[in-house]
């Protein structure tokens, strides 16, 4: 296929979608160029394996190469995804996976490799468009193309993918992903922006992305391939579906009213395996049994999802009872570990999440090694799942997308509130640790770190807490449901993540299962989350109504000082000999920025004081005439070498040890020593001339005036 490029400005930059080139081998391929942003992104579809969902797989491939670097440590090539690219992928996956056909059982695997990054043409929504591009053009079955487009908003400006310089004035980062009929995803970090302007910032990317769609729509009209004739997996029998529908139908759905989790999955297994006897023994003698009882088995589920969809839908209530907007009760408790530096419990229903809060020193922050301008960061969020949150048993492995993911929300969600670094010199790392779950954890999450902040003694702006709310969608009839629980989410058509202060949102995360919301939905949720976001808020203030006015005695008390770029370098000492000194003999740790700002943490203060001490005479400046307090370091037939402040030395000289004469040196003096001695002279060398004689005698002066 000879190559073929589409074209179209998107931000006032060009975009363009190129194919026939390059990765002919897979089912789809597309280059995208965003400015000098390029991504090589390929869609490709192997064989079922058995397996009884649909296995999509997309990955986001940086290569360190695209910005110009050299990966660290020994190895020296790309290892594990970065936290960045782990995100990256999912921000993908979420709007493409409700658009391949219900029942494909085929492998499909999308790679995003990042070849070129121009920051101020985001890889991501490039990444996104290229993904929905090589679907569209290839034989793999999929209802799309989709858009994907960054916004932000800059002196109450909406801007279409901000710029580098424009994402640092920016109070929202925003991105959107849709097709025509509507949005598909919605991924945020803002500061404290209104629900109105959070609708029309979500409008606005919308009606943008609407060219994308246009675009890929030529190409596929172009050069689309006929979609595969694929065999996906159903499970058909209208006489067995409706024969246990008649049996089971009410069992099932007295089986789902109950407040306990526990309690209803005890009640629907024990239904469900009853169901299963009974038609087990009805179809013994049949031919196809084991097809009948597949279809026995979907149907349960079918009548499961229905009843819950039925009971919001047209009756108005919720398998728990609840009303559609009201929050499980709420119980919270701070101070939980003694010697932990915060920590808060938050308890929503059966949902609880105790939040850890750790202070650091500079020296702690994380490095990153990735393709982004950031470099490191001083305010951490990590999430941890383990599975008896949800009573089962499961190996512990290391993060997983979903835990990366739920971290990443919770620390933008308290991003905005964070006390500047000037203010609050500390490393800030809060870990989430789910205890129970029963939906939205990733919003406990974030209400447990804001105790666990404030517990700690973090300044924050406002505290900041978080909702997910929930959709059934039939036809015309819409429900909106606040605080949704596991099985909520797993049976409606919308996740909506929503977290903010009492004055805005701060992150936001959106997932639909239907083809897209339109605008009046998001409004109506946007507002029901903000009366649900006050709530919780209010509940977390009665026990921790603000910042505690000191930090735990156990967090390191940290000194700020600010010293002469130029002396830097007097504090390091050659080959970092003279910071390492200060280090083992006080204990503390001590971290300098270029700017020459010094941040000493220490266990206590009182070697941070001597840490500090150390430093300012390093760096104070010798003046001449005045008396030093010197060590000698060695001695010469002609003088000694006096150390009369940290790294700086000078001579006396044998005729300049005392008012009489001296006829060597070590009669007088050893290494070791300390003695007085008076600087006379710097000399164009910048050598050092000092004088014991007239320090004895400038001092005898002083004490003959005290004397009279």
């Amino acid at each position: 296929m000879e190559n073929q490029e589409w074209k179209m400005e998107l931000g006032g930059r060009e975009l363009t979608l190129e194919t026939g080139k390059l990765a002919q081998q897979a089912n789809g391929s597309v280059l995208v160029r965003y400015g000098e942003t390029v991504i090589l992104v390929t869609a490709t579809m192997d064989d079922p394996r058995g397996m009884d969902y649909f296995p999509l797989m997309i990955n986001y491939e940086e290569r360190l190469y695209s910005v110009g670097k050299i990966p660290g440590g020994f190895i020296k090539r790309e290892g594990r995804p970065s936290e960045a690219a782990t995100l990256t992928s999912r921000l993908i996956d979420r709007p493409l996976r409700p658009l391949f056909p219900e029942g494909m059982r085929h492998d499909v695997q999308v790679i995003a490799t990042v070849l070129s990054v121009d920051n101020d043409n985001s890889p991501e929504v490039a990444a996104m468009i290229g993904a929905s591009a090589a679907l569209s053009i290839s034989d793999i079955p999929f209802e799309g193309p989709i858009g994907g487009v960054n916004v932000g908003l800059v002196d109450g400006e909406l801007i279409l993918n901000p710029t580098v310089e424009e994402q640092e004035e920016s109070s929202l980062d925003l991105i959107v992903a849709g097709n025509k009929d509507g949005v598909m995803m919605v991924e945020s970090a803002a500061n404290e922006v209104t629900e109105d302007k959070m609708i029309e910032a979500i409008d606005y990317g919308h009606q943008k992305l609407q060219g994308i769609i246009k675009l890929q729509e030529e190409m596929v009209a172009k050069i689309g391939k006929e979609e595969a004739d694929l065999e996906l997996v159903t499970v058909e029998d209208p006489e067995v579906e409706a024969a246990v529908r008649e049996y089971a139908g009410e069992d099932l759905k007295e089986a789902l009213l109950t407040k306990d989790k526990a309690e209803r999955g005890e009640n629907l297994d024990q239904v469900k395996e009853e169901v299963k006897e009974h038609f087990t023994d009805e179809f013994a003698d049949d031919e196809g049994t084991e097809e009948k009882m597949k279809v026995v088995s979907s149907t349960l589920d079918k009548i499961t999802k229905e009843t819950i969809r039925s009971l919001v839908l047209d009756e108005g209530k919720r398998v728990d009872g609840r009303d559609l907007d009201e929050v499980r009760p709420i119980w919270c408790e701070v101070d939980v570990l003694p010697r932990a530096h915060g920590s808060g419990i938050f308890t929503r229903g059966q949902t609880q999440v105790m939040t850890v809060a750790t202070l650091g020193a500079v020296g702690d922050e994380q490095r990153l090694d990735g393709i982004e301008v950031k470099e490191s960061k001083r305010y951490m969020h990590h999430y941890n799942f383990p599975s008896f949150s949800v009573g089962e048993t499961g190996p512990i492995r290391g993060p997983g997308r979903r835990e990366i993911g739920h971290g990443a929300l919770g620390e933008r969600a308290l991003r905005p509130m964070i006390p500047e670094h000037d203010d609050f010199p500390y490393t800030i790392r809060l870990v989430s640790e789910v205890l129970e779950s029963n939906g939205s954890t990733s919003q406990a999450s974030i209400c447990g770190s804001t105790l666990s902040l404030m517990d700690a003694g973090v300044p924050i702006r406002k505290p900041v807490a978080g909702i997910a709310m929930g959709l059934m969608k039939k036809g015309d009839k819409v429900e909106v449901l606040s605080d949704i629980q596991g099985i909520e989410d797993f049976n409606g058509d919308m996740d909506f993540k929503v977290a903010g202060s009492e004055d805005g949102i701060t992150a936001l995360q959106m997932d639909v299962k239907i083809k897209g919301i339109s605008k009046d939905i998001l409004a109506e949720a946007l507002e029901q989350a903000r009366q649900g976001r006050l709530h919780i808020l209010d509940k977390m203030l009665e026990v921790m109504p603000e910042s505690r006015d000191e930090l735990s005695p156990y967090a390191p008390s940290i000194i700020t000082m600010e010293i002469d770029p130029e002396k830097i370098r007097d504090v390091i000492g050659p080959g970092g000999k003279t910071i390492k000194k200060i280090i083992d003999e006080t204990g503390v740790n001590v971290d300098i920025e270029d700017d020459g700002t010094v941040f000493i943490a220490a266990d206590d203060q009182e070697s941070g004081k001597q840490a500090q001490q150390m430093v300012a005479k390093m760096t104070e400046d010798v003046e001449v005439g005045e008396i030093y307090l010197g060590e000698v370091k060695r001695v010469t037939h002609f003088g000694a070498f006096v150390e009369i402040l940290p790294g700086k030395e000078g001579l006396v000289h044998i005729s300049e040890l005392a008012d009489y004469h001296v006829d060597e040196v070590e009669d007088l003096l050893t290494v070791g020593d300390e003695i007085l001695v008076k600087l006379t002279e710097i000399d164009d060398k910048d050598r050092l001339n000092l004088s014991r004689k007239e320090a004895l005698v400038e001092r005898e002066r002083e004490k003959d005036n005290e004397d009279r």
